[in-house]
């Protein structure tokens, strides 16, 4: 079987698809990522990846988008947009992908498309070629929502393609705890995917509890996520905090004698030894500190930050601040609170019982 797996140009809209992708592969089947820009990084897994928008740009997508809509883009910097702005930014992000898909999908003749959320461009593709497409969630939103306010924004492409909608996938793959959010679909445990090598320091736990922190892979306002906020508190709180991937103008000032640098690991790998994550408020690693079972502080920044973050507040696995609100208090109580580690192992033995990437292969199969 021929599977196309498609994904909106990002880092984190991709990763969350190799697990399926690669259990797929492993059983026998031919799986080719189809993506842009960013997202090519999922060659790292070994599987072939191809680009079906060579121009693609998400920066010059995302300021046009700020620019003809401040209202909305105000709404969205503060994280109370709700999906307006992602419906103006992936409408147009599907649009320029729409082309390079359909023609791919001609070329490569699949038997099953699966995309994200983002992506609903794969399965316009998936509609022009004749075959069924899954749904894959990779947020913790409901992809149903998400596909339907952008492929509303998607109607040039539609009319492109000679396709009067799109219609309900033929399955859905639900990643998200249900304790946290329901989503809709199959259940399938989420296994976070990282590349980089992981130091043997981090693979075995300090002398002090270890804080993990973290920044979006996307450039962009709040970028940076929580990192000043943390080395500013940090000589105040009896922890070992470790910035990932710090921008390097931070990497290169002075930095408390508890704070460490890394370049790119594989976060998954480095959270079991961890006692904590500080993070931006994505997706990816709110889903990646529940499966590890840690306490995480995620900040309530732009976009679906404050919404991930609060969903895992909500459920008591961890703090939601705005990065300026982050203090040594704050991050006192992240590695001392007996009731967040509770929660968050909770959250983590709910992941570690759904099914396995490997386990939904003969569901995908059931359709080809």
């Amino acid at each position: 079987m021929r599977v196309l797996v498609a994904s909106a140009p990002l880092i984190g809209h991709v990763f969350p698809l190799l697990p399926l992708a690669l259990a797929l592969r492993d059983a026998g089947h031919e799986v080719l990522v189809a993506t842009a820009a960013d997202g090519l990084a999922a060659a790292r897994s070994g599987l072939p990846v191809r680009d079906v928008a060579p121009a693609f740009d998400f920066g010059r997508i995302a300021r046009g988008v700020l620019l003809r809509h401040p209202l909305i883009a105000r709404a969205e910097l503060a994280g109370t947009a709700g999906t307006r702005g992602a419906a103006l930014l992936f409408g147009q992000v599907n649009d320029e992908l729409a082309d390079g898909l359909v023609a791919l999908a001609r070329e490569w003749s699949p038997d099953v498309v699966m995309y994200e959320p983002f992506a609903a461009a794969g399965a316009l593709a998936a509609v022009r070629v004749g075959v069924p497409a899954v749904r894959h969630e990779n947020s913790l939103f409901d992809g149903r929502e998400l596909v339907r306010v952008t492929t509303a924004r998607l109607t040039r492409a539609l009319r492109r393609h000679h396709v009067a909608a799109i219609p309900p996938p033929a399955g859905a793959i639900a990643v998200a705890p249900p304790s946290v959010v329901t989503q809709d679909g199959w259940p399938m445990r989420y296994e976070p995917y990282g590349g980089g090598e992981l130091p043997a320091w981090l693979r075995e736990p300090g002398e002090r509890p270890r804080v993990l922190v973290s920044r979006s892979t996307v450039a962009g306002p709040g970028g940076a996520g929580p990192m000043r906020a943390v080395v500013a508190a940090a000589d105040r709180v009896d922890a070992e905090f470790v910035l990932v991937r710090p921008h390097g103008r931070l990497a290169r000032s002075a930095l408390p004698a508890n704070v460490r640098t890394v370049d790119w690991i594989p976060l998954n790998a480095a959270l079991p030894a961890s006692a904590a994550l500080v993070h931006h408020g994505g997706a990816g690693s709110v889903l990646g500190a529940l499966v590890a079972g840690v306490p995480q502080l995620a900040t309530t920044g732009a976009g679906d930050r404050r919404y991930n973050a609060t969903l895992a507040a909500d459920r008591g696995a961890g703090i939601a601040a705005p990065a300026g609100g982050i203090t040594a208090n704050t991050l006192t109580q992240l590695v001392t609170d007996a009731e967040l580690s509770a929660a968050a192992r909770q959250v983590s033995g709910e992941i570690a019982a759904m099914p396995p990437p490997a386990e939904l292969v003969a569901r995908i199969e059931s359709l080809g």
